[in-house]
Parts: C-alpha cells; sequence; structure tokens
C-alpha cells in the first residue's frame, strides 16, 4: 500500500492566487421559467447557491482530504440563465502558498448540486426520476498565480 502525505508548502512564498471554475446544470425548461419568475417553493434557488457555494469554498479542506487549509479573501459567483440550463462561474482569491482551484471548483459544484435539491421537487417525472437534471462541464476557466 501506497502512502499518502500532504505537500509540504512551508518554503513556497505566498503570492497571489485566483482561480475561477464553472460547471453547469441542465434542467427542464418549465423549471427554468419557474426560477425566472420567482415561483420555487423553498426560496430562489440561485440565491442559496451562492451562500452554498461560499460556504464550500472555506469547507474545501474538511472535504478534500489532502487540501491544506487557507485563508481565502475573496469568493465571487455568478450565473448565466440560459432556456435549459444554468451555468455557474465561481472565482476565489487568496494570497497564499498554494493554489485555489480546489476551492473554486468545489464551490461550483456546492453550488449546482444545492439548485438541484432546491428545485428537486419540479424536476421529478412521474416514476420520481430525473430524466433532464445533469450537472456537468465541471472544469477550471482560468487559474492566475503570483499577479493581481
Amino acid at each position: 500500500m501506497k502512502r499518502i502525505k500532504m505537500i509540504d508548502i512551508t518554503e513556497k512564498e505566498i503570492v497571489y492566487r485566483e482561480a475561477e471554475a464553472e460547471g453547469k446544470i441542465f434542467l427542464k425548461k418549465s423549471t427554468i421559467r419557474r426560477i425566472k419568475n420567482g415561483e420555487i417553493e423553498k426560496g430562489d434557488p440561485l440565491v442559496i447557491a451562492k451562500i452554498a457555494a461560499i460556504q464550500a469554498v472555506k469547507k474545501t479542506p474538511e472535504i478534500i482530504p489532502l487540501c491544506h487549509p487557507i485563508k481565502i479573501t475573496n469568493v465571487e459567483i455568478n450565473e448565466k440563465i440560459l432556456e435549459d440550463n444554468i451555468t455557474l462561474v465561481v472565482k476565489v482569491k487568496a494570497l497564499e502558498r498554494t493554489g485555489v482551484e480546489m476551492e473554486a471548483l468545489n464551490g461550483v459544484l456546492a453550488g449546482l448540486l444545492t439548485i438541484w435539491d432546491v428545485v428537486k421537487k419540479y424536476e421529478k417525472d412521474k416514476e420520481g426520476q430525473y430524466p433532464i437534471t445533469t450537472i456537468t462541464d465541471i472544469k477550471v476557466r482560468k487559474k492566475i498565480k503570483g499577479h493581481v
């Protein structure tokens, strides 16, 4: 069995770090209309998703075992609503010894999962399944190290 270890970043210089991640959730067109019209029983899924994304960014080292706990200086979340999907973009900033990609990705995933949770009532078919609801295209769009 191979050993695992957290990478030692003690000697690394503290520099500006930024990462931007994105992902999509495909939903029924009727659900998208409900979101736009403020007709979701649990509340605005985008507002709730943004709170979840920020929380997930801050909690990343508790979820991903070898991530270093770092001091996040900013989290920005934007969304783009299309006819059949929502794209969520999470940008994370820090002055740190290690990058913030995992934090940005974790924020995207938590935000998208939260949207699913808030709208699941409207997404289920007659058998209680989710034939359309899909989370996809999770990726790091941009990473910056060392300059603002």
